[in-house]
């Protein structure tokens, strides 16, 4: 499968999803997933400060992460697997405001997103995956955050029965002890 560029805009200002150039023949395929000309070129900025990547088991959730200081904007991509991605928006002015949005991130399909500063995100892994994270920002552990995964005031709609169910989903000790979306609004009052 042969793509070309893509830029999709969402309902979330700022948030992308990207198809990026694809190039595939007998050895296999050629993706480039990011270009500084053309990602200007379609009006966006992000210049990277690093690029880091994880690998996780079926049924782990990563999530609902930021930094409450030197936000990272991030294009992520899941290279290899299948992940359930989310994006919430945390600016208190934006229209978008506590809205979340899903994408299906898989790695055949070379699909990204770009997640803009001000935004919570997070990802069910739903087959074995490895996911880069292109940051415009480098990772402050003094500033990282997050609200939890399952906070009803968010009520974020996680697939879980694609995993097994709640029982079968994989925390880091970090995740499980996350804020609520109410004690980020009375910290922080949003972004």
């Amino acid at each position: 499968m042969n793509t070309k560029w893509n830029f999709q805009g969402t309902e979330i200002p700022g948030l992308y999803e990207i198809t990026p150039f694809n190039a595939e023949d007998v050895r296999g395929c050629f993706t480039k997933d990011y270009s500084k000309e053309v990602f200007e070129a379609n009006g966006i900025t992000h210049d990277l400060a690093e690029v880091f990547y994880t690998t996780s088991h079926k049924g782990v959730i990563r999530a609902l992460h930021f930094q409450r200081v030197k936000q990272q904007p991030k294009l992520v991509r899941c290279i290899w697997g299948h992940v359930w991605d989310v994006v919430v928006d945390l600016r208190k002015d934006s229209p978008s405001f506590k809205r979340w949005l899903a994408f299906d991130l898989i790695g055949k399909k070379h699909n990204e997103i770009l997640v803009p500063a001000g935004c919570a995100h997070g990802y069910l892994v739903l087959e074995p995956s490895i996911v880069s994270y292109k940051c415009g920002e480098k990772f402050y552990g003094e500033y990282d955050d997050g609200i939890l995964w399952d906070d009803p005031d968010i009520s974020v709609a996680w697939p879980l029965e694609l995993v097994g169910g709640r029982e079968q989903v994989i925390l880091a000790e970090k995740d499980k002890n996350l804020q609520s979306f109410r004690q980020f609004m009375d910290t922080y009052g949003g972004f």
